[in-house]
């Protein structure tokens, strides 16, 4: 018999509750494209990424009116481009960023991904190269995403490259300061990256991914803030878990129903599913608004970080119970002024920047999308990133940093980028120096339970 209150389930959730395959990401290996010039480089990864990326947003487009549910980004990620551009014997790792660019471009992709170094134990010449063209790249492309790994629970903290990547932060806001520092806002500082993240800017081809691969993205903060929404008030969290868990299960099937299918008819074989609860600045589509279904004021009350552990724990049980292929990042992301929840949060003071560290040790990623004053020293950038590497070295976890200092803007102003990344208030950061710990530089070690081997 059919399921009719399964499928009136499924319409309301992608109707009334905003659930939408977040993106499809088509995840192509470069390592093939390396060469002694920079201008066959270029062709070869133009043309790989054209040839194999053709059909990408075409048949995407056709899946979403045939199966009715919204897919929002399609994207790209490659191979971490500072391997790739090292192969040359004069490197121009901006002319690769603009070959990425108008790759993306020309197959009709969002963003591409892995204009990236690994760098977490140390930088080899082609890794400094990439990373010192960072800010002129983003400032010179549209499309193209960066992100830098610079600390693993298995190395350690690379302070040199902290430090760097600070100074790379500032000169990308500052080069993009007439679009609020958007270069920033395209840039992301990991400790353990994984390399088979669908979400931007922080996706990359790693180096144990196939030739070719499809990941998804999936998302749906308003369809889980329904699902407790449903529930009597007082039930216990014990009840709360099981139906967020109940919920990611049919979320988690749907993207990897679509999945399975896009993949097949691109001919490539599909991925991993990430699980990532990714907010939007739409209506109700909010993580924030889950921690007021859950009980609390508004996200900042004392309790967000217990609530948000909980609700990342049940979202991966109930997620892997659903498909055996979960990767990525996988949970809830709190990125500021992708949420609207967040963002009022943020406009009222309920949320202050000690606050979203202390959540970043239980969320999916980090410190995300904040804007900060423009002339927030480099030291205390760095400062800001050596904290939040380390949250993610102890605690074997992934953790991002994605900040952006606004040129000319201070305290209270706002800044506006519009779409999926929305707009924030600039959020004041600790006034003490950092400047005599990060100067340090060297590598502070791994932790005594890296050594398990």
């Amino acid at each position: 018999m059919m399921d009719t209150s399964g499928i009136l389930e499924t319409i309301n959730m992608i109707k009334l509750y905003n659930l939408d395959i977040r993106t499809v990401t088509m995840a192509i290996s470069l390592r093939d494209c390396m060469d002694s010039d920079i201008d066959i480089v270029c062709k070869k990864i133009y043309d790989k990424i054209t040839n194999y990326a053709q059909h990408l947003v075409e048949y995407a487009n056709e899946f979403e009116n045939d199966y009715s549910i919204p897919i929002v980004n399609k994207r790209i990620s490659v191979t971490p481009i500072s391997v790739v551009g090292e192969s040359c014997v004069n490197p121009d790792y901006v002319k690769i960023a603009k070959t990425l660019d108008k790759a993306a471009k020309d197959v009709g992709v969002n963003f591409i991904g892995g204009f990236s170094a690994l760098v977490e134990k140390g930088m080899t010449k082609g890794d400094e190269l990439l990373i010192e063209s960072i800010p002129k790249a983003l400032s010179q492309t549209e499309r193209l995403c960066s992100s830098v790994n610079v600390a693993s629970s298995k190395a350690g903290i690379n302070m040199d490259a902290v430090l760097k990547m600070a100074e790379i932060i500032k000169k990308s806001s500052e080069l993009t300061k007439d679009s609020d520092g958007l270069g920033a806002a395209k840039l992301v500082v990991f400790c353990n990256s994984p390399g088979d993240n669908p979400f931007m800017a922080g996706a990359f081809c790693g180096f144990g991914e196939p030739e070719c691969a499809l990941n998804v993205g999936v998302s749906g903060p308003g369809v889980v803030r329904a699902a407790i929404e449903s529930l009597d008030k007082n039930a216990d969290m014990s009840e709360l878990a099981n139906k967020i868990k109940h919920i990611a299960y049919k979320i988690t099937s749907t993207g990897e129903l679509v999945g399975r299918k896009l993949a097949k008819k691109l001919g490539i074989p599909f991925g991993v599913i990430d699980l990532s609860l990714a907010p939007t600045p739409a209506k109700g589509d909010s993580v924030a608004g889950i921690f007021q279904a859950m009980g609390l004021e508004h996200a900042g009350a004392h309790g967000t970080t217990a609530a948000l552990a909980m609700l990342n724990d049940a979202v991966k049980k109930g997620g892997i119970m659903a498909s055996s292929h979960v990767g990525g990042l996988s949970g809830a992301f709190i990125p500021v002024s992708e949420d609207a929840g967040m963002i009022e949060a943020a406009s009222n003071g309920y949320l202050t920047f000690d606050k979203l560290e202390a959540m970043t040790s239980v969320c999916s990623v980090g410190l995300d999308m904040i804007a900060i004053p423009g002339d927030t020293p480099v030291e205390t950038i760095a400062g800001i990133i050596a904290d939040e590497m380390a949250i993610g070295m102890i605690n074997k976890k992934t953790t991002a940093v994605r900040i952006i200092p606004v040129t000319g803007k201070n305290i209270g102003d706002e800044v506006v980028y519009g779409g999926l990344l929305g707009k924030a208030p600039v959020m004041p950061v600790n006034n003490l120096s950092s400047k005599g710990f990060v100067i340090r530089g060297g590598r502070i070690p791994a932790p005594i339970h890296s050594l398990n081997n």
